[in-house]
């Protein structure tokens, strides 16, 4: 895939958040850290839908990567209204992924250019890159 130039990169997982930018061009993207920002995990509605049965620790843990992902999703949703992100890329780990597509605003789903369901929020910028280029 190509990366079009002033791109926003969303790279995350259940824990952390990510987001970068193609600071250069489509032929020659070049990504860089926009920040980390700092997520409120407040909508803990979503764990509703995975009550399974699993021990008391492990939903609690579960319940607090969805919100992850929904706090994810709200910020992003923010900055699509506010007209600071106007292409977006997401990679996120599928469980995140699958949670953020619950949450997202109609404007954020039109300018998500591409989604990958992959866990890439450790790996270097470089890596990211590659893993978008060979999409």
């Amino acid at each position: 895939m190509i990366l079009p130039a002033k791109t926003h990169v969303a790279v995350l997982d259940g824990e952390k958040f990510l987001l970068m930018r193609n600071a250069g061009t489509a032929t020659e993207p070049k990504l860089q850290m926009e920040g980390k920002p700092d997520i409120r995990e407040t909508n803990y509605s979503a764990g509703i839908r995975h009550q399974d049965g699993s021990p008391p620790d492990s939903r609690l843990d579960d319940l607090e990567e969805l919100a992850h992902a929904a706090g994810v999703a709200e910020w992003i949703n923010q900055k699509v209204l506010k007209h600071e992100i106007s292409k977006l890329v997401v990679i996120a780990d599928p469980g995140s992924l699958g949670e953020l597509r619950h949450h997202w605003h109609k404007e954020t789903e039109k300018v998500i250019v591409a989604e990958m369901a992959k866990d890439l929020v450790n790996s270097p910028a470089n890596d990211i890159l590659k893993a978008i280029e060979a999409a």
